[in-house]
């Protein structure tokens, strides 16, 4: 039986991108060692703060 998957390469690749993005961008902001961590938290659900703010404007 032939297992059939999906190809996520490409938007796998932009998800990446946009998270180092969001890490440089967030961690240069923070002006102390645990806003820095919060900075990477961030980083990793940079989509939710994009979904968010576009209802938000839409709305």
């Amino acid at each position: 039986m032939k297992k059939k998957t999906g190809d996520s390469g490409p938007s796998g690749a932009i998800y990446g991108l946009g998270f180092i993005g969001a890490a440089i961008y967030f961690i240069s902001q923070a002006t102390t060692f645990w806003a820095g961590v919060l900075g990477f938290l961030k980083a990793i659900v940079w989509p939710a703060f994009l979904v968010y703010d576009a209802f938000k404007f839409l709305g």
